[in-house]
């Protein structure tokens, strides 16, 4: 039976870890086997300046903080080597990151285990799917093209139309 001190630092530990589940935007939970330190620095680099948090947590401590939360069908991702990222910014840059990084894996020992976004856990491939959305600056983007292209499609329209009512009838 561990001590009453070290019972109360895990105690706040996972009350911590739950924290940041609920206070995330998204997150992805990933094995993290097989990538090398050169590898883990530049990935740990990337997803700091993505504003993303990444912790190797055991799994022990994860499955206590979801438990009783939206997050609980995620315990079931939690074995064996197991990384956590939180993004509480961009909804996507945490699986984009990662996955970009399980893709380049030739031993496919680095693998996304499942994510969670808005309340909800995700399994690994819906993960996958969330890490090919473009970040908001790129949906925002596409958005403002689509408008873009509908109106001057609307401007071609009308001119042709008005070009119509001009000549003269024959």
């Amino acid at each position: 039976m561990p001590s009453a001190k070290i019972l109360s630092e895990k105690q706040a530990y996972v009350a911590s870890l739950k924290a940041k589940f609920e206070g995330a935007v998204a997150g992805a939970v990933v094995s993290y086997n097989g990538i090398t330190v050169a590898d883990d620095t530049k990935l740990r680099k990337e997803l700091r300046e993505a504003g993303v948090e990444y912790e190797v947590i055991k799994n022990s401590m994860l499955r206590l903080a979801v438990e009783g939360t939206a997050y609980a069908d995620l315990a079931a991702a939690f074995k064996g080597d197991t990384a956590v990222a939180f993004s509480s910014e961009d909804a996507t840059a945490a699986a984009r990151i990662l996955n970009k990084y399980a893709e380049a894996d030739k031993s496919k020992r680095f693998a996304l285990k499942g994510g969670f976004m808005e309340g909800k856990a995700m399994s690994a491939e819906e993960t996958a799917i969330i890490a090919k959305l473009p970040n908001r600056e790129g949906m925002l983007s596409m958005f403002a093209g689509a408008l873009t292209s509908t109106l001057s499609g609307l401007a071609v329209a009308m001119q042709a139309y008005a070009d119509k009512q001009e000549t003269p009838a024959a």
